[in-house]
C-alpha cells in the first residue's frame, strides 16, 4: 500500500510517499481503508520535533531517537471498514467510520490502518462526507469537549474562545453554543464572517483590539491556541471565572472515552456541529499541505484526501 513516511525529524520534505506492507488485523483488530486524513498541528509539532528543549531527552526517547518511532503520521481519519478480527462485533465489512489514531501509534497518512475495536472509533455520521468527518471530530471537537465540560457551563454564562477559528476553536464555538453558553469570539480579520457563521454573538479581531482591555467580563476564558499569558486570560474573567487552556486542561488521552465520539456524531447528526475545511490535497501532496499548516494561519482543518469523497 502507498504511505507517506517521516523519515527523519525536519522540515516538510523529510515526508516521502512510499510503499510499504499493508497491516493485518489482529483478532480484536479493524482494518480501515482510509478516505481522508489531516494535516493536525500535532503531526507538524512532531515532524519538526518542536518541544521545549528542557523536554528535548523525554520526547527523544518517548518519540524516537533521530526520528518519529511511528514513522508514519497522521492523527484522525475517516473510511470504511475492509476487514474485521475474529473477536470483533461491533464493526463489519462495508461500516463507514471515523476515528482518532492518537493511542494507537498514528498512521493515518496510508491507504489502510489497523485500530483496535475499543479504541477510538465509531460509525460516521450519516450526514458527513468522508473528509468532514475526517475534519477533526475526533479531536479538535473531542478536546473542546474535554475542556469545557471543566467549566461546567450553565444557560446563558459569557464564554469568550481564543483561537475561535481554529481546529478546537471552531468546535469549540459551537459547543458552547450547544451547552447554552453566550459566545465571544477572538481571531484575526479574514475569519470574523466564519466564527459568526458558527453561532458567536460577538467576535473580537485580535489585530484591531485586544479582548482583555475591554469592558466586558467573562464565566470562562478559553484559549484554545495556547498563546494568550494566564494573567491577560484572568483580566477578562468575572470574580467567579474560569480560565482554560487547551494545553493544560484537555486531559489525558487516556480520559477519552468512545462514549462522548458517539455523543459528538449525535450532535452532528442533529445539525448542531459541522466540520470547518480550509483547504484539500492529495496524499501526493502531503509535503505542501505541511508546509501551508506550519505557517500557523489555517482555518478549521487541512484535510489529505486519499480516496476522492464519491469513489469506492
Amino acid at each position: 500500500m502507498r504511505a507517506v513516511v517521516c523519515t527523519a525529524y525536519g522540515p516538510p520534505e523529510v515526508l516521502e510517499l512510499r510503499d510499504v506492507a499493508k497491516p493485518v488485523p489482529k483478532a480484536d483488530d479493524v482494518l480501515v481503508k482510509v478516505h481522508a486524513t489531516t494535516v493536525h498541528v500535532g503531526d507538524v509539532r512532531i515532524r519538526r520535533f518542536d518541544v521545549p528543549r528542557w523536554q528535548w531527552l523525554m520526547a527523544r526517547l518517548a518519540l524516537g531517537l533521530t526520528k518519529p518511532r511511528n514513522s508514519i503520521l497522521g492523527m484522525e481519519l475517516a473510511g470504511k471498514v475492509e476487514a474485521v478480527g475474529a473477536d470483533v462485533t461491533r464493526f463489519k465489512a462495508g461500516d463507514q467510520v471515523f476515528a482518532s489514531t492518537f493511542g494507537s501509534g498514528f498512521g493515518a497518512y496510508a491507504e489502510y490502518k489497523c485500530l483496535p475495536e475499543d479504541g477510538l472509533l465509531a460509525l460516521k455520521p450519516q450526514n458527513m462526507t468522508f473528509e468532514e468527518a475526517a475534519a477533526g471530530v475526533a479531536s479538535g471537537a473531542m478536546a473542546a469537549l474535554r475542556v469545557l465540560r471543566k467549566a461546567n457551563l450553565q444557560s446563558g454564562q459569557k464564554v469568550l474562545i481564543y483561537g475561535a477559528s481554529g481546529s478546537v476553536g471552531t468546535y469549540a464555538v459551537q459547543l458552547a453554543k450547544v451547552f447554552g453558553a453566550q459566545v465571544t469570539g477572538v481571531c484575526s480579520t479574514r475569519n470574523l464572517e466564519m466564527v459568526r457563521s458558527l453561532g458567536a454573538e460577538h467576535v473580537v479581531d485580535y489585530t484591531q483590539e485586544d479582548f482583555a482591555d475591554g469592558a466586558e467580563r467573562y464565566d470562562v476564558v478559553f484559549d484554545a491556541v495556547d498563546k494568550i499569558p494566564s494573567s491577560r486570560a484572568n483580566q477578562a474573567l468575572n470574580d467567579t471565572g474560569v480560565y482554560l487552556n487547551i494545553d493544560k486542561d484537555s486531559g489525558s488521552p487516556s480520559g477519552i472515552k468512545t462514549d462522548d465520539l458517539i455523543f459528538l456524531r449525535e450532535l452532528v447528526e442533529a445539525g448542531k456541529l459541522k466540520a470547518v475545511i480550509d483547504r484539500r490535497y492529495p496524499l501526493e501532496e502531503i509535503v505542501e499541505a505541511h508546509r501551508y499548516v506550519q505557517k500557523g494561519h489555517k482555518r478549521g482543518h487541512v484535510i489529505v484526501t486519499i480516496v476522492p469523497d464519491g469513489e469506492p
